[in-house]
């Protein structure tokens, strides 16, 4: 059953690089709590108490709105084969756009991606795991080359021009910084 634990020990470390999707949640002292899954090989284990993962362009930008306003995140992941498990870590977090440098220095634990917009780094002071026997067996066919496909196309040019016009705030009217 539940288990909870301060730092990310290294059984849980294995179960993370295995897994192929992960759920970001985050909130604003007000509006909405946003939930954002997240795929492609962009979550790294820095070390027991800190994550990064690489947001890419999106439709929207609720995770880096609400982390100027509130740094506390919740990352979840579901065991969708072998043996039943979900995991929580929770935290706060920084976020890293390309103007700043530890978003360089981070950059280099991920593939080239067009379209990355920004680095989260989490600072995580609890483990929780529970026992996911109600999570589906689902098997992994691939990822999905849409996003990719879609950066690439757009170019720098465009991906920057998508940022102005659909990511520089919030569903809920809140900043979001990604052109400061």
């Amino acid at each position: 059953m539940g288990k909870k634990i301060d730092y990310i020990a290294p059984h849980i470390m294995e179960f993370i690089k295995k897994q192929h999707l992960f759920f970001v949640g985050t909130a604003a002292s007000e509006g909405r709590v946003n939930v954002s899954p997240k795929g492609t090989d962009s979550f790294r284990v820095i070390n027991k108490n800190k994550i990064i993962w690489l947001n890419l362009t999106g439709s929207g930008n609720e995770t880096a709105a609400h982390l100027l306003q509130n740094t506390r995140m919740t990352i979840m992941f579901c065991a969708f084969e072998g043996k039943p498990l979900i995991l929580r870590l929770y935290g706060n977090a920084t976020i890293f756009h390309p103007r700043d440098e530890a978003f360089h220095t981070y950059s280099t634990h991920f593939p080239d991606a067009v379209g990355s917009r920004q680095i989260i780094e989490m600072d995580v002071d609890l483990v929780q795991t529970s026992c996911g026997f109600g999570v589906p067996f689902m098997d992994f066919k691939e990822e999905r080359p849409t996003l990719n496909e879609w950066a690439i196309q757009k170019g720098e040019d465009g991906i920057k021009q998508y940022w102005t016009d659909k990511n520089t705030e919030s569903i809920d009217g809140f900043e979001t910084q990604i052109l400061d």
